[in-house]
């Protein structure tokens, strides 16, 4: 699955709104045909100016919590690394759980 982007959806609803295109492209299938099936009201392209103002003003951090929830960044993959790696060392009783929960609390600060 591929990370959906932001301007790409606000330039969909902006052109094709009418037509539910940019529901496709952010995967709501259902809404998506319901725009195709009515585009002819233009209501669909009433509320395409909605979802248009919406995605504009919405946050990149909001934004990736509600369309790309299955993508996981190169950051936060390095810190699940790093965390588990540091669990492996105090399950192998390299470190004391002090040192293991300090290490780790320290670590999550920095994030």
């Amino acid at each position: 699955m591929e990370a959906k982007n932001k301007s790409v959806a606000i330039i969909l609803a902006f052109f094709l709104g009418t037509f539910g295109i940019h529901k496709f492209y952010l995967g709501n299938n259902f809404a998506g045909i319901l725009y195709l099936v009515f585009f002819w009201t233009f209501i669909p392209a009433l509320l395409a100016i909605f979802d248009f103002i919406g995605l504009l003003l919405m946050s990149d951090n909001a934004f990736n919590a509600q369309y790309n929830v299955n993508i996981i960044p190169a950051a936060q993959s390095n810190s699940l690394t790093t965390l588990s790696e540091l669990k492996k060392l105090y399950d192998q009783g390299i470190i004391t759980a002090d040192e293991y929960e300090e290490k780790r609390r320290k670590f999550l600060d920095k994030l």
